[in-house]
């Protein structure tokens, strides 16, 4: 029997179940492995721009199963919404036994503080973002509703939601300094509040490195994706790592036999009932 490494939290990103990029089999795999006290969802998990009646195999009905098994079992899964799911940003707040939907998170780790944000909201604009983020807690939550109206007035003018991933296969040049302004915004904020970590996702760039200007420093986290790098965010024993999908050569934990043996109908029935959490007992 393998055993299961225990993280104290996971983050994965950029999953974009529902769609033909994702590896969904990958990530079963992956989450099978481990046993988080905390799951973090940072936004794109459920790509619901592209979202097609017709394509949602069986092995992303497992994930989202999986995930909701974690919650059952008593690992808090945290959503945080991005910009291919932003229609759940309409249920800020909401908590559903272990699982809750937030905007943003803010952790304390070890006596550390970590701020947890998907990203896209930078992409309206990086200069203007970091002085709107700037201005408080609201001013983070002002820019996702700028984002909101700017795809809103896309749509209505019968043109394309902005979409980050075009870009960048447009222009490699353009590419690099996006990813290097996206990095030093979103550090540089931290450094402002007075954050230790800031955690990201969104450009599908798995890193972790640390950043320093004259007021301070902290450390930068990318989750990557589930899409072309296969990486996750762990931290365990006061210590943040990149998980490498691909570099891990002892990923004997495929999918459970349970969900091998059921059928898509059994899958969606599963995930439609809303399980209790189970109670911890005390020894």
């Amino acid at each position: 029997m393998n055993l299961k490494r225990k993280v104290e939290i996971a983050v994965i990103s950029d999953v974009h179940l529902g769609t033909f990029g994702c590896h969904a089999k990958q990530l079963l795999t992956y989450l099978n492995s481990i046993e988080p006290k905390k799951l973090v969802l940072n936004g794109d998990i459920i790509d619901i721009w592209q979202f097609k009646k017709r394509y949602f195999p069986k092995s992303h009905l497992s994930v989202i199963k999986k995930i909701m098994d974690f919650a059952a079992n008593g690992t808090e899964v945290i959503y945080i919404t991005g910009n291919h799911d932003e229609m759940l940003r309409k249920f800020t707040d909401t908590e559903i036994g272990n699982i809750s939907i937030v905007n943003k998170l803010v952790l304390n780790l070890d006596g550390k503080k970590a701020w947890f944000f998907h990203g896209d909201v930078f992409d309206i604009s990086i200069q203007n973002a970091k002085w709107l983020a700037k201005l408080g807690g609201w001013g983070y939550d002002l820019l996702i509703l700028i984002n909101r109206f700017v795809n809103w007035c896309l749509e209505k003018t019968g043109r394309e939601r902005y979409s980050l991933s075009k870009r960048i296969k447009n222009s490699v040049k353009g590419a690099v300094k996006y990813i290097h302004d996206f990095e030093n915004v979103a550090t540089d904020l931290a450094i402002e509040n007075g954050y230790d970590y800031v955690v990201c996702g969104h450009i599908h760039q798995p890193k972790m490195l640390q950043k320093e200007n004259k007021y301070g420093k902290t450390i930068y986290l990318n989750s990557g994706d589930w899409v072309e790098n296969f990486t996750a965010l762990e931290y365990q024993f006061k210590r943040w790592k990149v998980y490498n999908y691909s570099k891990d050569k002892l990923s004997p934990f495929y999918a459970d036999e349970e969900l091998k043996e059921m059928d898509v109908k059994d899958l969606i029935a599963a995930i439609t009932i809303v399980e209790r959490p189970k109670k911890k007992t005390s020894n």
